[in-house]
């Protein structure tokens, strides 16, 4: 079984021992699944609720009061279409006596052929790394929020306080080296708990803030269709339209993680009956929980909505409560990090040992002493790897600090291949369906209007990346 976990959660299908007879054991010869409807729904909400919420509002005041919303609730129907005929394909053939599927990827071999996997894998890998970038300029932004704050409350005026994201985002990269070389760090359960925690603390505050904020207003700001011709181009309104259906969809890629999932639940009934209820249930609560964050926000600022649902809330007392949610989501992100670094790193390792299996640079050991503690012995190779690798990634988040627009990128990349094509496309195979009959083109028509959807993402976020390269002077740029 594949080990790649993609997000907090692990895999909970142990290894396969005695026989599918055995009153212990699944028919695969797995310990027997104990998941339900509710477990599933738990770890769908706590792998989506989180960092995907913050740049909602900024998306919500580009399109406005009528078209903002209701683009959410599309992508949530859309989403949750798609991962009903992706739990079709958990089983090979038969839906209930049929080969398992443990991860996305093997869905996709067993339903596509070896070619597309190594597409998927390659969309996936894109993703991941994409994913390190954005969290890395999350982790600046709240560190900076958290100075700016301070700074103004202690001088208790209306000087600037500049600040610069340079030295937040090397912080980041020496506790994440560190923490890159813990062996099976994906393995560690206590992340999903804290990740949950963690993500429920900072957008409660969020939320609690934006009511504050518009109870102080006295009224709900923002407009019908968003930020207006005057306060930006007409040019921009476009690409920035654009660039928020990209950020939208970043909230609602999330079939990436569903057949793992799934791997978790009892049968009978069948396992894909069980799911789809879970992925209703789950994006129900989290459309909520999407539109109710997002559109606080926007009632407090209208047009001027942050790119980021807390950088808003810099200058608002009590700032010790804007403080708490910016460190909610710093922890958040240093274990997010990891978790989503960990199936590139496994790769990385698993290719080297492939290819130089002889070699002693990829076995080599050495050992450093650790008072108080055993001695800490560390791979080579891994230290090597995973430390260029965190660079690597916080150099480009150094050349392109701009959160939206990579989350907007991610959107584009995540959301048309990974939560619409690949599920559609399988689940034709899966079920047969005769080319040019009309479920057939129905199918292909949402597969084509949601790639369009996401190449005109990419193209508004790599606008808003251009517009901003005009002023930005990289490494230099206080804020």
């Amino acid at each position: 079984m594949s080990q790649n976990r993609i997000g907090f959660e692990v895999s909970l299908s142990l290894p396969r021992q005695g026989s599918g007879g055995s009153s212990g054991y699944d028919d695969d010869g797995c310990h027997r699944r104990t998941g339900t409807v509710w477990t599933a729904s738990a770890r769908i909400i706590t792998d989506v609720i989180g960092l995907r919420v913050l740049p909602l509002a900024w998306a919500i005041a580009q399109l406005g009061w009528i078209i903002g919303p209701v683009v959410v609730l599309s992508f949530s129907f859309i989403t949750n279409y798609t991962s009903a005929l992706l739990a079709d394909c958990y089983r090979c053939g038969d839906p209930v006596r049929g080969e398992r599927n443990y991860t996305y990827t093997d869905a996709v071999h067993s339903n596509l052929g070896r070619g597309k996997e190594w597409s998927c894998e390659l969309v996936q890998y894109l993703y991941l790394f994409g994913v390190a970038i954005g969290y890395t300029i999350a982790f600046s932004i709240s560190m900076r929020a958290i100075g700016r704050s301070n700074c103004f409350h202690k001088k208790d005026d209306d000087s600037p306080c500049h600040t610069s994201s340079n030295p937040y985002m090397i912080a980041f990269v020496v506790i994440e080296i560190i923490l890159s070389q813990i062996p099976n760090f994906d393995q560690l359960r206590w992340l999903s708990i804290m990740a949950a925690v963690m993500s429920f603390t900072y957008l409660s505050i969020g939320v609690t803030l934006g009511i504050i904020k518009v109870a102080e207003n006295g009224k709900f700001k923002g407009s019908l269709t968003g930020i207006s011709i005057g306060t930006v181009t007409q040019n921009q309104k476009m690409w920035r339209s654009f660039q928020a259906l990209g950020d939208i969809a970043f909230a609602y890629a999330v079939s990436i993680n569903l057949i793992e999932i799934q791997d978790t639940i009892k049968s009978p009934p069948p396992e894909a009956k069980t799911m789809r209820k879970a992925t209703l249930v789950s994006l129900t609560v989290i459309t909520l929980f999407h539109l109710l964050c997002a559109c606080m926000a926007y009632g407090a600022f209208g047009d001027m909505a942050p790119r980021h649902l807390l950088a808003g809330f810099e200058f608002f007392n009590p700032d010790w409560l804007v403080d708490i949610a910016n460190a909610a989501i710093m922890i958040h992100l240093i274990g997010a990090y990891q978790a989503y670094s960990q199936p590139i790193f496994a790769f990385i390792e698993k290719h080297a040992m492939r290819r130089f299996a002889d070699g002693q640079f990829i076995t080599r050991e050495i050992e450093i002493p650790v008072p108080g503690f055993r001695t800490c012995k560390l791979y080579v190779f891994r230290l090597i790897s995973r430390t260029i690798f965190v660079i690597v990634t916080t150099m480009i988040s150094m050349v392109l600090p701009f959160f939206n627009e990579v989350i907007g990128l991610l959107g584009a990349l995540g959301f048309w291949p990974l939560t619409v094509y690949f599920p559609i496309e399988m689940y034709i195979a899966q079920m047969k369906i005769p080319k040019w009959s009309t479920k057939w083109l129905c199918l292909q028509m949402l597969s084509l209007a949601c790639l369009s959807i996401s190449l005109a993402a990419a193209a508004g976020s790599i606008a808003g990346v251009v517009l901003h390269l005009m002023s930005y002077k990289p490494f230099e740029t206080s804020h």
